[in-house]
């Protein structure tokens, strides 16, 4: 025994929210017990549960704070394993409608690495806490109430390799991070329970992603050049630096619009976007690494946990169980791990969590703000479709002009990479010095 308020937690899923959701209940629990599907390795490799996971990530500025205060040094190991690091709007070149942002000093770090990279440094940081173990090739088939039924007491599995044997793992608390496929939705209505209003906004995105040997194109001495699709250029790409010194380009489109995926028909998707810089670097005999593969996103996702009227102790959610975004913006794992600092909270407080403080508590404090960047950007698509408020529209006018604005002055880019990188709330970008740069135009 460790000496901590509670006996075991269960964390469905080991992705980075459950690696971020077991770091989080290892401070309260005496054991921790990630369940996955994967075989979960130390390996840099991609793996069948993350098939998202060979396009491009990002790693938004307050994400990458949230993972040093959980893991002390993690960033500096990342750098060594060849990850690449600098300023988030002095060191990232950002072009909408064809015109670059101005360069500015954020005074955030922003850090460049794999999918694959990333999650493994931070399942090593997690398997060495020793109230944490890993219970991987385990498929979780449900999970099992007190006879009164209002109450998780375990979760239900099965080996993947041995399929007809199952087994039971009693819990005090059980936490989904899952991802947006998640059966505990459907589980809980079938013991009776209310179902989780969802709120869908669907895009049709598909995104390509092709790797070359690193080169000082596009733009040396930059992370990435990011060419962000707007209304106006539907289509966008990123091509960053990662490790392995590499260069990972991932184009997308939006409503049905599929980046190719033969290295002719992608070279030409990369053509058509409103700046040149992607496909003049790769077309300068740039060596590629493997063969462009897609990847389809119909639609964000939000479970509105925090409606629901009545709802079992001992079952939490966090992630993109809870919330996925368009990827697009990068969004997914700052919001897991800002999800975490809330799991944290309501397990170390007093007394076991209570779910519906719990979800309202991820509501505000993970959620909401990404959850209205993300909506009023996808709602800039007229193809999208979804209700307009006249809040939204204001947003949208207002965040168009300071866009404006920082194509001409890096202060006003720099301001609004803190608030995209949800470090700074919205109304940072409505001080008195915002204002002022706005009016001058």
């Amino acid at each position: 025994m460790t000496g901590k308020k509670w006996r075991r937690a269960v964390v469905l899923g080991g992705s980075i929210a459950g690696l971020l959701a077991a770091r989080a209940l290892s401070e309260a629990y005496d054991e921790v017990v990630v369940v996955d599907r994967d075989e979960l390795t130390d390996l840099m490799g991609n793996r069948r549960g993350v098939p998202q996971g060979r396009h491009v990530h990002g790693i938004l500025a307050r994400g990458q704070q949230i993972f040093e205060e959980y893991f002390p040094g993690i960033t500096a190991e990342l750098k060594a394993a060849g990850a690449v690091t600098g300023d988030v709007a002095g060191d990232i070149r950002w072009i909408m409608d064809g015109v670059p942002m101005s360069k500015g000093d954020s005074r955030l770090l922003v850090v460049s690495v794999a999918r694959s990279t990333l999650e493994a440094h931070i399942r090593r940081r997690v398997r060495a806490l020793v109230n944490v173990r890993f219970l991987d090739r385990t498929e979780v088939v449900g999970v099992r109430f007190s006879p009164a039924a209002g109450h998780v007491t375990g979760v239900r599995t099965a080996e993947r390799q041995e399929p007809g044997r199952r087994s039971v793992i009693d819990t005090d608390l059980v936490v989904d991070t899952m991802g947006r496929g998640s059966q505990v939705p459907r589980w809980l209505e079938d013991h009776g329970w209310p179902a989780v209003p969802e709120d869908r906004t669907q895009v049709g995105l598909t995104y390509t992603t092709c790797q070359y040997r690193a080169g000082p194109e596009p733009s040396p001495g930059d992370i990435s050049v990011d060419i962000v699709a707007t209304p106006d250029n539907p289509r966008g790409a990123i091509c960053a630096r990662i490790d392995g010194e590499r260069q990972i380009v991932t184009a997308y489109g939006i409503l049905g619009d599929v980046p190719p995926t033969d290295p002719e028909g992608f070279l030409d998707f990369l053509k058509s976007l409103s700046s040149p810089e992607i496909y003049q670097a790769l077309i300068a005999d740039r060596e590629p690494l493997d063969a462009p593969v897609s990847y389809r996103f119909p639609a964000s996702l939000r479970r509105r946990y925090e409606r629901v009227d009545r709802f079992p102790a001992g079952l939490l959610a966090m992630g993109d169980s809870v919330c996925s975004f368009n990827p697009t913006y990068g969004q997914g794992m700052t919001v897991a791990a800002l999800g975490s600092l809330v799991l944290r909270a309501h397990v170390t407080g007093d007394g076991p969590p209570d779910p519906a403080a719990y979800f309202r508590d991820l509501a505000r404090g993970a959620v909401d703000e990404a959850w209205r960047q993300a909506l009023s950007n996808d709602l800039g698509f007229p193809g999208v479709e979804g209700v307009r408020t006249p809040e939204i529209l204001a947003d949208q006018r207002y965040v168009g002009r300071v866009v404006e604005a920082a194509q001409r002055d890096g202060e006003i880019a720099a301001a609004f990479a803190r608030v995209v990188g949800l470090v700074d709330p919205p109304e940072a970008l409505r001080s008195p010095k915002v204002r002022n740069a706005l009016n001058a135009d």
